[in-house]
């Protein structure tokens, strides 16, 4: 039998590691960014969005000590990657295909926060989806965030059940 409150503790690396790759996802797409002159497009912007949201959960999960808030905060983390994969795969297969990407969900969804406004250096975007279109060693770069998605859903999938 397991001791209560012990799964917490075992799920604290795990905390970390999604809080430091959601984190190092938007650090490196700001390098890209500022030191390469990659523009952003509405998704990718949403993406920055999103990985923030995952690294603030999984900041939470760290400091709600329990099996309840490792829960809370694995589950809603986990609900953000599913939504941050999905908008990875459309921005390839579907926006980047388009000369424009204005007005879409994206950027409805990043408009709404104001965070274009009050953090534009991080949350503005600067490009159509189409100009935004780069690959990192072949692969186009929605796909690395995907990856990066995927890694955090498993890692979360295994904080759910080590809290249950």
């Amino acid at each position: 039998m397991r001791a209560r409150g012990r799964g917490s503790a075992s799920a604290a690396p795990l905390f970390a590691l999604v809080a430091f790759l959601s984190f190092g996802a938007v650090i490196a797409a700001l390098v890209s960014q500022h030191a390469y002159a990659m523009e952003p497009c509405p998704w990718c912007v949403l993406q920055r969005l999103v990985f923030v949201a995952i690294g603030v959960f999984a900041l939470l999960g760290l400091v709600w000590r329990g099996a309840a808030g490792a829960r809370v905060a694995a589950t809603f983390a986990l609900l953000l990657a599913a939504a941050g994969f999905a908008a990875a795969l459309w921005q390839d297969l579907v926006a980047a295909k388009s000369a424009s990407c204005n007005l879409t969900l994206a950027d409805r969804i990043v408009g709404a926060t104001r965070l274009d406004r009050l953090l534009p250096d991080v949350f503005e975007a600067r490009a159509s989806c189409a100009d935004a279109a780069a690959s990192l060693l072949g692969i186009p770069y929605a796909y690395w965030a995907a990856a990066a998605f995927v890694i955090c859903a498993f890692v979360l999938l295994r904080i759910l059940r080590l809290s249950a």
